[in-house]
């Protein structure tokens, strides 16, 4: 436990940026799954809307610092090479 005022505050921050970053990498998770299973299901024209939504969402998640650029951008790659082979 913290015993210092700064300590504390550094506590009571970590815990607003955990529960926003777990917040944005779920909604991330969410939609390149969302992406994956319409590739599964063979659905281009959906797969390229979701794939557009994923790709900002990423995008999204490396501006708030919550993902790596590097992984946000092989994500984008992989979905987009998964569209392209429909």
């Amino acid at each position: 436990m913290a015993h210092h005022a700064s300590a504390e505050k550094r506590m009571r921050q970590q815990l607003k940026r955990r529960q926003r970053n777990r917040l944005i990498v779920a909604s991330v998770r969410t939609y390149v799954k969302k992406v994956r299973a319409a590739v599964a299901g063979g659905n281009r024209d959906e797969a390229v809307r979701l794939l557009r939504n994923a790709a900002s969402r990423l995008d999204r998640a490396v501006s708030k610092g919550t993902m790596h650029r590097k992984t946000a951008a092989r994500t984008i790659s992989r979905l987009s090479r998964a569209v392209a082979g429909l």
